[in-house]
């Protein structure tokens, strides 16, 4: 008899007719999404096919034109407060110049309800212990990058929406990364990544999306 494993999320994301527009330029219409727990959809398609404007609409921080998107449980009701399940890496860094690591991290860590004692073991498990006391203006754009992986693991939140994860990580960083997204879909969560490269390290489902008019919506 073969064993079932536990799963540590268990949150379900259904994208239903939406339309994503940006100023009068429709970028996206009548899209259909289901995720369950550990799937891994790699979004791909030109400059300005709607690939961020997605992911950002999906995290809150854009307005679909149409359509409804919705968050629930496997075996509960509908999610009201979407940032609870949800977190988003964009292109802009999170890291402040000015600040230690390692003090950014502990703040971060108050800010979303994680314990300060996982600050030290997450930043060994990014690759950045020795960096720990470093202020964040002296970091690498590489080095920038997993500390801004840091803070995902430090929310552990069920839904990775990762606009371009693997720029601008090197070699060594491209396998943490895929190390990282291989824990993280064995664990049940859900990751949605832009990119124009396949993801390293795991198998994703590519839906390519693509300018649905060249003019203006009417």
């Amino acid at each position: 008899m073969t064993a079932i494993r536990a799963l540590h999320h268990d949150v379900r994301l259904q994208i239903s007719g939406v339309a994503l527009q940006r100023g009068y330029r429709r970028l996206v219409a009548d899209f259909d999404l289901t995720c369950e727990p550990s799937d891994i959809i790699a979004l791909q398609g030109p400059n300005g096919s709607g690939k961020t404007t997605l992911l950002r609409a999906l995290a809150g921080f854009h307005t679909p034109f149409a359509g409804r998107i919705t968050l629930s449980r496997l075996q509960g009701p509908e999610i009201e407060e979407p940032g609870e399940v949800l977190s988003f890496l964009g292109h802009q860094d999170p890291i402040k110049a000015g600040e230690k690591l390692i003090d950014q991290l502990r703040f971060w860590a108050d800010l979303c309800g994680a314990n300060r004692d996982r600050v030290a073991e997450t930043l060994a498990q990014v690759g950045l212990s020795k960096q720990a006391d470093l202020q964040g203006g002296v970091l690498s754009a590489g080095q920038r990058k997993r500390a801004a992986l840091a803070r995902l693991l430090l929310e552990d939140r069920a839904i990775w929406l990762l606009d371009e994860p693997a720029s601008p990580l090197d070699q060594e960083g491209r396998a943490l990364l895929g190390a990282l997204l291989d824990q993280h879909a064995k664990q049940g969560g859900i990751i949605l990544a832009a990119v124009h490269d396949p993801l390293p390290g795991v198998a994703a489902r590519i839906l390519t999306l693509g300018a649905v008019e060249s003019g203006v919506v009417a």
